[in-house]
């Protein structure tokens, strides 16, 4: 038993700090039963953290403070979105959040998802609320999970809000390797929306 624990943390590692999981990370090479036991006795060690029902994290930790920082709420949104196999979008607020267009950590993250509806409280410590709300599937099956973090971001702002300073800092996000692919990617949204993506990808000096 202590091999495969130790074969489940070498995998943890691996994936670095703040990276969260479910057994169903490790499905493909370990027993079910053998994973459940493996993850308890790891965060009974202290070596892994439980953030919420079913998922684990690597916590990041803080030299400054001394101590290990909040769970990484996008991870673990993707790690239950890998168990059960549903495609997510972060929504609104936490789109904003992850694109540097707002500062404020929120309290609830919503995410747009092809399954049902549900919230989990995530962290011990003033817990967060991560909420995934079952949207249509043109809101959540874009190929690049860039595209969608564009979408919703703008959708969030709304029209009247997005000026030149929010053009660069989407442009200076945006890797230009992903131009060509987003355009395509989201050349059916509404047309304000699509005119700041072209916007966000013209190269600066075309």
């Amino acid at each position: 038993m202590q091999a495969i624990e130790q074969k489940i943390l070498s995998r943890i590692y691996g994936r670095g700090r703040g990276w969260a999981f479910t057994k169903t990370d490790f499905i493909a090479g370990f027993g079910e039963t053998n994973i459940h036991q493996a993850l308890s006795t790891l965060a009974r060690s202290g070596r892994i953290r439980r953030v919420c029902h079913g998922v684990y994290d690597y916590p990041r930790y803080s030299d400054l403070l001394g101590q290990n920082l909040s769970p990484d709420i996008d991870q673990v949104a993707e790690a239950l979105a890998r168990k059960f196999n549903w495609r997510i979008q972060p929504s609104g607020e936490a789109a904003l959040n992850m694109l540097g267009l707002s500062t404020q950590v929120p309290g609830r993250w919503v995410y747009l998802s092809d399954g049902p509806s549900r919230e989990y409280p995530v962290g011990e410590d003033s817990p967060q609320v991560l909420a995934f709300r079952k949207a249509p599937l043109k809101d959540v099956g874009f190929k690049f999970r860039e595209s969608g973090l564009l979408v919703q971001a703008l959708k969030a702002l709304g029209k009247e809000r997005v000026d030149a300073t929010v053009v660069d800092t989407l442009r200076r996000w945006l890797p230009t390797r992903l131009h060509h692919a987003v355009l395509n990617d989201t050349r059916t949204v509404s047309g304000w929306i699509l005119q700041i993506i072209k916007q966000v990808c013209e190269e600066v000096g075309e």
